[in-house]
């Protein structure tokens, strides 16, 4: 069965796409800890990050890493916090949150809402700074 992130990069499932290559989708999370936190998984659907192939891992932190760097300039923030969490979707992913403060990241507190303009804006102002 395809995980939700399988279908979000097939195109069944609308996202905020950020940044996409030949074997790795970059998109905002709709459950946002914070204006800019954006999930960089693999396309081929694999459960646990660490039983991705050695070469691939390594190409999914290096793309991770230019999405990063565009996050930082497009949001305003200190870092750009990382997590791996992986337990609510079956399918590897790494979790990019603009940050402040360490508790910026407590994945317990609420998530946020915004509109689907300001999500598109955001989307738009971080691929802007991939080019």
């Amino acid at each position: 069965m395809s995980s939700v992130f399988s279908k979000i990069i097939k195109g069944e499932i609308p996202a905020y796409k950020i940044a996409e290559d030949e074997h790795f989708f970059a998109f905002l999370d709709i459950s946002p800890l914070a204006k800019g936190h954006t999930l960089v998984v693999p396309k081929q659907e694999t459960d646990y990050i660490f039983d991705i192939e050695d070469e691939q891992h390594k190409a999914l932190w290096n793309f991770a890493k230019k999405v990063a760097g565009a996050l930082k300039k497009a949001v305003p923030c200190k870092r750009i916090g990382i997590a791996v969490i992986g337990l609510e979707v079956p399918h590897a992913h790494i979790h990019l949150i603009p940050m402040n403060k360490v508790s910026d990241m407590n994945f317990a507190s609420p998530k946020l809402s915004f509109p689907a303009s300001e999500m598109e804006e955001v989307a738009q102002k971080i691929r802007a700074e991939l080019r």
